[in-house]
């Protein structure tokens, strides 16, 4: 038993909302696998598995609006604060926010399925002053089908998870960023004839 499944398994539902809220905000502990064992103690019968969905997008609702609020305030602080920041700042904020109005809905929406992704766009939403309405249209949605997508694969593959854990942290992982630097050169070539 791993050292995460013991947590859960001892503190339940407690547990897996602490850890994913903890997990949104900070990118050290592997969320996906949270959902996964949570999923598989509910097949086991340990856990229920409404009540692991229900802890599991607490957690990341709490996680993901909390990064949304140190965007929104916390970040403009830090930047006014160090200079070498504040210098350069300006232009980059201006591209970053640019970009963010155009395409960060869907960034906030499948973020959440990309490691490291989702850490890092509530936070540019805060920072770019996304309406809350739309923060959380997107945000929450985005949640609630990552949170029930990982705790279905739990309970529903349960004894094959390290088969499906090596194919996610290998293929997937290696398709999204190949997607997402694929994307990006679009758009960069895009500007560029523009």
């Amino acid at each position: 038993m791993s050292r995460t499944e013991e947590i859960i398994a001892r503190y339940g539902y407690f547990a897996i909302f602490g850890l994913l809220m903890l997990g949104i905000v900070g990118p050290l502990i592997p969320d996906e696998t949270i959902l996964v064992i949570a999923g598989i103690l509910a097949r086991q019968g340990r856990l229920d598995y409404l009540g692991v969905l229900m802890a599991g997008y607490g957690g990341s609702l709490f996680g993901i609006t909390m990064s949304y609020a140190l965007g929104r305030n916390g970040l403009a602080y830090l930047i006014e604060r160090i200079p070498l920041v504040r210098r350069h700042s300006p232009e980059y904020l201006e591209r970053v926010h640019r970009w963010f109005a155009h395409y960060g809905h869907w960034t906030l929406f499948f973020g959440y399925f990309v490691v490291g992704v989702r850490h890092f766009t509530a936070v540019v939403a805060g920072s770019s002053k996304m309406k809350v309405r739309s923060f959380a249209l997107y945000a929450y949605t985005g949640g609630l089908i990552w949170v029930i997508c990982f705790v279905s694969i739990g309970y529903f593959l349960g004894d094959q998870w390290e088969r499906v854990a090596h194919f996610l942290h290998g293929g997937a992982t290696a398709l999204a960023l190949g997607i997402a630097v694929g994307f990006l050169l679009w758009l960069w070539w895009k500007r560029r004839k523009s």
